[in-house]
Formats: structure tokens, sequence, C-alpha cells
């Protein structure tokens, strides 16, 4: 898979890809992640790439020609994918990092200043990506999220790739706790159940830890899941026994 990022800062991008799995897949010639500096493409001769707001208002916005010309270039004729970096767009999850790494290319605009001109979003663009409801100083960060959130689901990136499938929201719910040496720690020890060897045991706690995990944490993914009948009744006793700790006397 191919990632363009369109960005007037391409220094940012140096180092950030320089290490972890990423890196790996970029050496193995899995992934390519191409860097283009928008002042490139600015036809100005001071390599402006932003201007005021018509109407007045305070800050700068990104003009449109660099972008369009930007794009125009790296597509080199193919339809390939647009997103703008954006708090505007649709939240990046699980699901939406799946399904943008079906693509082989996509191109990302980093957001800058008070945003883009509006002729981008409505003419150019095939959608923009938030990666949270909070405002960031520029697009540079939340692609390096898109990155290395969709590169999980490209073949071969993850060395053992049945571990993207146990990833907490792949099965909609948290994932388990997990542990490893030593056995004990300052009086803190490793549940027995993961030292006994018993499979089906660990995997029956593990679902149970994890159900519990999601009901205390994150609740709202279970309004949307659908549970099955061992779910239920796993979930149920779950409830019935923290209750029951509630009301217990201090």
């Amino acid at each position: 898979m191919r990632f363009d990022i369109i960005t007037i800062f391409p220094e940012i991008f140096r180092s950030v890809f320089s290490g972890g799995v990423v890196k790996k897949a970029l050496e193995k010639g899995i992934l390519e992640v191409h860097v283009h500096d928008l002042r490139e493409f600015s036809g100005d001769k001071h390599k402006q790439v932003d201007d005021r707001p018509f109407g007045g208002g305070q800050g700068m916005v990104l003009k449109p020609e660099p972008i369009f010309a930007a794009v125009e270039e790296i597509r080199q004729g193919v339809d390939t994918p647009v997103y703008l970096l954006s708090p505007q767009g649709k939240r990046l999850d699980f699901r939406y990092a799946e399904e943008l790494a079906q693509h082989t290319r996509i191109i990302l605009i980093c957001g800058r200043y008070e945003g883009v001109d509006e002729r981008v979003t409505r003419h150019l663009i095939t959608g923009e990506i938030s990666i949270g409801d909070y405002i960031l100083t520029g697009g540079e960060p939340a692609a390096f999220v898109v990155v290395d959130a969709v590169s999980r689901f490209v073949p071969k990136v993850v060395g053992k790739e049945d571990s993207v499938k146990n990833d907490t929201f792949f099965t909609g719910l948290l994932e388990f706790p997990q542990y490893t040496r030593p056995r004990d720690f300052k009086g803190m020890k490793v549940p027995e159940i993961l030292l006994s060897g018993d499979h089906s045991s660990i995997e029956s706690w593990r679902r149970r830890k994890s159900l519990e995990k999601t009901w205390l944490l994150r609740p709202d993914l279970l309004e949307g899941r659908a549970l099955s009948q061992e779910e239920k009744k796993i979930l149920n006793d779950i409830k019935t026994e923290k209750k029951g700790k509630r009301d217990e006397p201090n």
C-alpha cells in the first residue's frame, strides 16, 4: 500500500517512520510513504500557499491552487482517493481503518491554520478524516495516526497477523488483561489460572475479563453488539457479583 502525504512541513515526517512495525514494512516494500511539500506546487516565487479569508476573520486559509496542483501531479491520471485530515471529518476507528486499508493507495492532505479553501472540500477530496474531537496545530500528527492504524490491516505488515484479530475493538470488546514474568512482583501475583496450562479455562477467563472490562470502561460498545447467550449469562454474573460487592458492609 502507498500513502502520499501533502504537507507544508515535510521535515516533521523525517523521523516519525524511522522505527517500529511501519519502518520494517517500508524496508520490505510492503508499504510506501511519500511526503510532498505543498510549497513546491504554489506556482509563486515566494511559495505562498495560504491567504486571508474573504469576508474577514482571523487566521489564514490554505489556497486551492497548490492543493489541486499537488493532487493532480501525484495522481498522474490514476483515480486515487484523497482524504483531508480535519476535525470535521469522519471519526477514525477500528472499522474505518480497516476500510481504508482496502485501497492500494491513498493521498492525505494535512490541514493547517483556519482550514482549507472550501473548493478543495467540495470538488477534490474523497472525504475528511478526524482522529478525535479536539484541535491539533495541524494535520501532520493525524497523518501519523492514520498511516499507523491503517497499516496494521495491510497483509504482512504485522508479523503475526492473528494478533490484529485479538486487538481491542476487533471483536467489539476491550482486550482482556495481559501478564508476563515475573509471576510475583512486589506481592502482585499473576492470576493462577494463567499458569495452569488449561487452555480452555484460560480462554473462558479471558472472555469473562474482556466482557467485564468493556462493561466497566466502555459500556457503549456493548449497546451496539449482539451478545451470544453465553456472553449474556457471563455479563449478568459479572453485574450480580459487582453489585454484591457494593452492597457488602464496610
